[in-house]
Order: structure tokens, then sequence, then C-alpha cells
């Protein structure tokens, strides 16, 4: 036998270009569409039979049931979708995948690949060069293509060679005459292939090499065909570990879809092993390429009336924890990403603008708690209150660096100009944000000083305050209709400009006037500078909602 380490190691290595280029191809093909992509997601209704039809676009379309399934996963984290549209999607990214097979084995194994796959890269160099983006994403798909096959052809090229050295069988042919339990050893084979590879269509070429060489024979081909669906489950579960409980389901949905429909097959194994053989006239990377299709075809159309029977098993093998406390969503960072769950880089950002969304309210539960410090008098009321309020300026600091650091994790990756300039954009929201949370703990700061200091406001001032409170907050709640605004306008800028020189104005007014009612003794000094601190933090806060609604409509403008 002269299949050494170094041939190995050579096999490894093609792998790795196959894979490389996939990932290549994928992201080019998301930077190209991403946006089409987003829409269509957006867009997803309760139709079980579209969320089949958009998965298989997705899937088709990136080469990677994988990234859809976490990219679905991370978007019912978010709760952009339902478990039972989420199921759906998945039925149909197990169809969509199975576009690699076909194109390995009508392309991979009928034409020399490398006569192509090189003359492609000096077509796609001057398209990487090119100043306009979508030239440039397109020769990244072409790299990614070229190198794909290439991978594919390396693969072949470094599969031992079978009829010189029939010894490579020896290590298999213990397994191969078991009957059913040779299935189910290949069956397993498959799936821990496929949890090491973390890829499917990589497993599904190396499996159609394996079997158009001989290595093994085309049934327990099939056996490892039907593993790879199960072993393709385990990227989704590992992503929702850290995911909420919707999430955690949908995961368990994309198991328990393929187990079971392997658990049919297997029942039928030998009656559609040979079916599938005998209309693809011997011809094994064909029917490979037949039976996978055929196999999550008919797992989809079965199964797809019984979407409501899954989500029903989902729940109840999936079970939601002890019920929390009452504000247990004041200890919850991140509502809707996770920062151990990163989805394709295009589409994440719909998640990260939803977050922005959910920590802009929690900055307006602060301001609301400010009124509460202005207005009471009862000394424990206001203990509690400024120490939830510290808390949440804790959580603040806390989700701004998580976003920001989600954000950069999305911008490592292969983003359009378009999606770029949005990254930047949300780190300067969510920096903005942040600092609203800063002014909201600053008025409360004050508030305690003042009390410390055993002092306290006249109605007056307190009437003041809360005159200039009330602008403040439709400041905030504005920034937050922007936020949540899938388009905002010009008119929504105009909008928050006109409340910001209404804040400033006020500011103005209250100083002026503050200046009249020291000289008039009204009231003491003392309660005029933490009067003023105050006004000033609330100026601060406008001045910050305007940036924030800047930075969002500008973007869109």
């Amino acid at each position: 036998m002269t299949y050494g380490i170094l041939d190995f190691i050579r096999l490894i290595g093609a792998l790795g270009l196959f894979l490389y280029g996939m990932k290549i191809m994928s992201e080019g093909l998301q930077k190209i569409s991403g946006d089409k992509m987003r829409n269509i997601l957006s867009a997803m209704t309760s139709n079980r039979f579209f969320g089949v039809l958009t998965g298989l676009f997705i899937t088709a379309l990136i080469q990677s049931s994988s990234a859809t399934t976490l990219m679905v996963v991370s978007f019912v984290n978010a709760g952009l979708l339902s478990l039972a549209q989420s199921i759906s999607v998945v039925m149909g990214a197990n169809v969509g995948t199975t576009v690699t097979a076909w194109i390995i084995s009508l392309l991979g194994f009928k034409v020399d690949i490398s006569a192509f796959a090189i003359p492609l890269f000096a077509f796609a160099i001057p398209l990487i060069f090119s100043k306009k983006p979508r030239w440039n994403n397109l020769g990244e798909f072409i790299i990614g293509f070229s190198l794909l096959f290439l991978g594919l052809q390396f693969l072949k090229d470094s599969m031992p060679n079978l009829q010189s050295n029939p010894e490579a069988l020896e290590f298999l042919s213990g397994y191969t005459g078991l009957g059913f339990g040779s299935v189910l050893i290949f069956l397993l084979i498959g799936t821990i292939m496929t949890i090491i590879v973390q890829s499917s269509s990589a497993t599904v070429a190396i499996t159609l090499i394996m079997c158009h060489n001989g290595w093994i024979p085309f049934e327990l081909a099939i056996a490892m065909i039907l593993g790879e669906n199960i072993g393709t489950t385990i990227t989704a579960n590992l992503a929702a570990l850290n995911a909420n409980i919707a999430a955690k389901r949908t995961a368990f949905s994309h198991f328990l879809f393929n187990f079971l429909g392997v658990i049919w097959v297997l029942c039928l194994f030998y009656p559609l092993a040979h079916f599938v053989e005998d209309i693809s006239e011997g011809n094994p990377s064909v029917g490979l390429a037949l039976f996978h299709t055929l196999f999550n075809v008919s797992n989809v159309l079965i199964m797809i009336w019984f979407v409501p029977l899954y989500v029903k098993i989902c729940e109840r093998v999936v079970r939601s924890g002890k019920m929390s406390e009452p504000d247990s969503d004041e200890n919850r960072h991140l509502q809707f990403i996770s920062t151990r769950m990163l989805s394709t880089s295009e589409l994440s950002l719909i998640q990260v603008h939803k977050e922005l969304g959910s920590y802009s309210k929690r900055v307006l539960e602060m301001l609301e708690m400010d009124k509460i410090l202005i207005t009471t008098v009862d000394a424990t009321e206001f203990n509690e209150t400024f120490n939830r309020i510290e808390k949440f300026e804790n959580i603040c600091d806390r989700v701004e660096v998580e976003i920001v650091n989600y954000l950069n994790a999305l911008s490592d990756g292969d983003l359009s100009s378009d999606a770029k300039q949005e990254v930047r954009v949300m780190m300067r929201a969510a920096t903005e944000i942040e600092s609203l949370g800063d002014t909201c703990f600053n008025i409360a700061r004050s508030l305690k000083k003042r009390n410390n200091s055993g002092t306290s406001f006249e109605p007056l001032l307190v009437e003041k305050l809360l005159n200039l409170h009330m602008v403040v907050e439709k400041c905030a709640k504005h920034m937050i209709d922007v936020l949540q605004m899938s388009s905002p306008n010009a008119d929504a800028a105009h909008q928050s400009y006109n409340i910001e020189n209404e804040i400033d104005n006020m500011r103005d007014d209250l100083k002026r006037k503050n200046m009249q009612d020291l000289d008039a003794h009204v009231y003491p000094y003392q309660q005029s500078v933490y009067y003023l601190d105050i006004i000033d933090e609330y100026e601060h806060f406008g001045d910050y909602a305007l940036n924030v609604v800047q930075a969002i409509v500008e973007k869109k403008v």
C-alpha cells in the first residue's frame, strides 16, 4: 500500500480548498443579493409552503443548509420568525442543499474541472479589482466557484487508487457484509463525518467520490447520505445552546425533521435503494444525487402537513425553565442577538436593528424612573428607584459593548459596501444610546446628591422640571419610533430637530428665569445648583437622541 501520511494530508488540504471555495462563493452571493434575502425573510408569512420555498431558494443560493438553518435559528432568537414559520424554512433548506450533489454529479465527474476552473480565475481577477462593488462581488463568486471545483478535483485525485491498492478496502471489508447492520454503521459514519467537517455539502461530495471510485457500495453510500442529513443538524443545535427557548426549539425541530425522515426511509431502505439504482442506470454519482433529492423532497411532502404537530412536540420536549421573577427582563443583556450565535453577515443586521430598538426602550424606562425620583417624597421609594436605575445603567454599559462586539464580528466577514455603512451607523447609534443611559443616571445622581445634602425642591421647580421632562420624553419616544421604521425619511429628522430646538429653548428660558428667581430670593441657591445640573442633563439627552436619529435617517436618505 503506497497511500501514506503525505497522501492523507493532501486529502485534508483538498477538503479545505473545497470548503474555502464554498465559503467564498457563498459570501459573494450573499453580498450580491443580501438585501433581497433580508426582504424575503422580513416578509415571511405563516404560509408554510412559502416558507419551504424561501428555505429552498436561500439554501440553493448560498449552498449551505447549515448556514440557512443557523440564520433561521438566530432569527427566531430575535423574534423575527415564529417556530412554525422556522420549521417550514428548515424543510426547504434541506431540499435546497441537494443542488450541490447535482452540480458535482453532472459536472464534476464528466469534464476536466481544471480545464475551465483556471480560465475562470483569469476572468474573475479584473472583476475583483473593479471599482464597482457589484463587479467585485461577482468576481468573488466566480473565484469561489472555481476554488470549489478545484478542491473537488484534488479530492478525486487524493483518494486512494483502489484498483492498484485493493488492500485499502481491508479495514472496510469487515463492515460491508453485515447486512442491515452495515447500513446502520455507515449511517453513523456519515453522521460523524458531517459533525466533524460541519458541512453536509462537503461530506456529500466526499461520499460521491468514494462511491464513484468504487470505495464503497452504492447502498452503503446511500446510508452515508442519510447519516449526513442527521449530522448537518448539529451545527444549529450547538449554536442554539446560548439562545432563547424558541431558538432551541427551532434547532431541535431541524434534528427531529431529519431524524424522523431517516427512520421512515430505513424502513423502506432496500426497495428505495434498488429503485434509485435502476433509474440512474448504474451511474452511482447521479444515483446518489437523485436519492438525496428524493429523500428530502419526499420528506418535505410528507412532513409539511404535520408542522403544527412538530411545534407541539418541540414545545413538549424543549420545555421552558422555571418561571422567572417579574422583573427578570431587567437582568437580561441582549434580547434579540446572541454573541455566540452569528448568522450570515448580511442578514444579522436585522437582528442588530431590532436590538437597538430594545436598547432604546430600556433607556426610556430609565427616563421614566427619573420622573419618579423628581416627584417622590418617600425616602424608601426614592432609594429603591435609584438602585433600579443604577442597575439599568450598568446593563446599558454592557449592552453597548456586546452590540459593538457583535458588529465587529460581523465586519470581520465579507460585507457589501452598503452593509459596511450600516454597521458603522449601528455602532454610532449604540454609542449614542449608551450616552442616553449615562444621562439618565446623571440626573438620578444629581437628585441623590440633593437628598444627601438635606435639600429638596420647591414645588415651583418640580413643576418646571416635569414640563421639561415631558418634552424630553417626547424626544425619546420619537427616537424609538425612528429606530422601528423600515425606511425613515427626512421628515423624521426634521421632527427630531424641532423637538431638540424646543428643549434648547426651554433650557434657556428656565436658566434665565432661575437667575430672576434667585435675585428675588424665591428659593435658596443650593436648590438652583442641582436644578441647573438636571436641566443641563436633559438638554444633553436631547442632543444624543438627535444624534441617533441623524445616524439612522442620513443612512437611508
